[in-house]
């Protein structure tokens, strides 16, 4: 007995609202959905229903946004079962969005066990993600620093009270002359500091004498990080009250964890101010995110204007979802944050075949990998190996790389897209998190075999490792 029809889905209003939030016109959301201008616009004005393909679609984009149309209950399980078949396991299998719908359909049952069966596998992997933490870090402890890094995840790395006020004093500055100029004279002319050098050979970055109001930072940083300085110390004066109501709310187990929350939240506050959120959301979608343009329009460093891009999540207003990363010599990470699905390694570790390793050696060098996690989610990456010189030949200067990413629906609008076959079938590198959650078996670069695994030896033959597993 076949199925009784579903009904003729009319969703404009859901459609329009959806486009509001997120701040985009027909044009951009048409092309995040795949459909055209006139047939998107005909959806919105409920003059044509919403077709399965078009429902999931939608759904694929916008999972958090569009969980139910509220015309019947089938949507949210063909997204679901989708995502299941999307999975490394079934990529290949060749499912159309019609047999997927006839599934749903005829075998409700058994498609939600398929997607309960997926969403078990991705606990699965968060369980051994959180296993791989563990062993890396040597002890169940949880440090003031990665405390304060979690919250800010955990916060989407937006932090809406700081952004809207520091956008707010941006606009006042920026009737004062350059950036820089208008916060030394508020400086002195609100907070009574003046600004200075620091001398001393063991000079700090910056050192702020609250008793006498003077703020030192050191004249051998590149401009934009001196300006990112006293920007900061503006924003601590400024701010004050609204960082403390901030830390107050927030749920950390040290006094140095929260020492640390204030730092790293006027040092947000700072790049709020530099990058104000509108101007700097607009600039970034007309040049196509491109780092180096953003950074000379805005008088900011690389790193910046990249950890900026990150933290672009105001409601209403979001922009593309990144994944953002610094990695040093070692490879350790030491900034992190995803919007994405993809997640880093907490304490290191983390695959050696993404080219972000290969940036560290390669300084002022902008370089762009296609990669691909286990699930089969494809990732536009670039990465650019950076130097921060110190001033003297007794401190060495500071090594590290930057990696700045989105998944691949979003290619179209991340200019660093523009030269990779995003869609070949072999095009993509084939990384992963850790060495003790990859499952791959073919990697070259294996260090060691993924936990849970029983691994099997054989003297007589041996391949890139002594070893295969189960």
């Amino acid at each position: 007995m076949l199925p009784p029809p579903r009904k003729r889905v009319f969703a404009g209003e859901r459609a329009r609202a959806l486009r509001g939030r997120h701040g985009l016109n027909q044009t951009e959301l048409a092309q995040r959905i795949g459909l055209s201008v006139s047939y998107l616009s005909q959806i919105e004005s409920n003059d044509r229903p919403m077709t399965d393909a078009v429902l999931m679609a939608f759904a694929r984009a916008f999972p958090d946004d569009w969980a139910d149309t509220g015309a019947d209950d089938t949507m949210a399980l063909l997204a679901g079962v989708e995502a299941a078949l999307s999975a490394t396991n079934f990529a290949d299998a060749g499912f159309t969005a019609d047999a997927m719908r006839r599934a749903v359909n005829q075998q409700p049952l058994l498609a939600r066990h398929l997607v309960s069966l997926h969403a078990a596998l991705a606990r699965s992997q968060e369980q051994l993600r959180s296993l791989d933490d563990a062993l890396d870090s040597g002890s169940e402890t949880v440090l003031p620093w990665e405390e304060v890094r979690d919250w800010f995840h955990a916060s989407g790395n937006y932090i809406d009270a700081i952004d809207r006020q520091a956008e707010a004093i941006a606009t006042e500055l920026a009737a004062g002359g350059t950036v820089a100029s208008a916060i030394i004279d508020r400086l002195a002319r609100v907070h009574g500091v003046t600004v200075g050098n620091a001398v001393t050979l063991d000079r700090p970055l910056r050192s702020f004498d609250a008793g006498a109001g003077v703020l030192s930072v050191d004249p051998v940083l590149p401009s934009e990080s001196r300006l990112f300085l006293l920007a900061h110390q503006l924003m601590r004066l400024e701010l004050a009250t609204t960082i403390a109501a901030t830390m107050a709310g927030a749920q950390l187990r040290s006094e140095e964890a929260f020492q640390l929350l204030s730092i790293g939240l006027a040092n947000y506050a700072a790049g709020a101010l530099l990058m104000p959120y509108v101007a700097f959301r607009a600039a970034a979608r007309e040049l196509r995110h491109d780092i180096d343009a953003l950074r000379l329009v805005f008088g900011v460093s690389f790193e910046q204007a990249c950890h900026r891009l990150s933290t672009l999540q105001r409601p209403g207003a979001t922009g593309i979802p990144f994944f953002f990363c610094r990695v040093d010599m070692a490879g350790n990470i030491t900034k992190r944050h995803s919007a994405t699905r993809l997640q880093f390694a907490r304490f290191g570790g983390a695959c050696p075949l993404w080219i972000v390793h290969e940036a560290v050696a390669i300084p002022d060098r902008v370089l762009v990998q296609l990669a691909e996690t286990p699930d089969g989610v494809r990732y536009v990456s670039m990465a650019k190996g950076l130097v921060k010189p110190s001033g003297s030949y007794a401190r060495p200067s500071r090594r590290y790389a930057v990696a700045l990413g989105c998944e691949v629906e979003y290619a179209t609008d991340f200019i660093y897209g523009d030269q990779l076959d995003v869609g070949g079938e072999r095009s993509a590198m084939p990384i992963g998190v850790s060495c003790r959650i990859c499952p791959r078996r073919d990697c070259e670069q294996r260090a060691f075999p993924p936990a849970g695994r029983h691994i099997m030896v054989d003297p007589d033959h041996r391949g890139v490792v002594p070893y295969t597993f189960d």
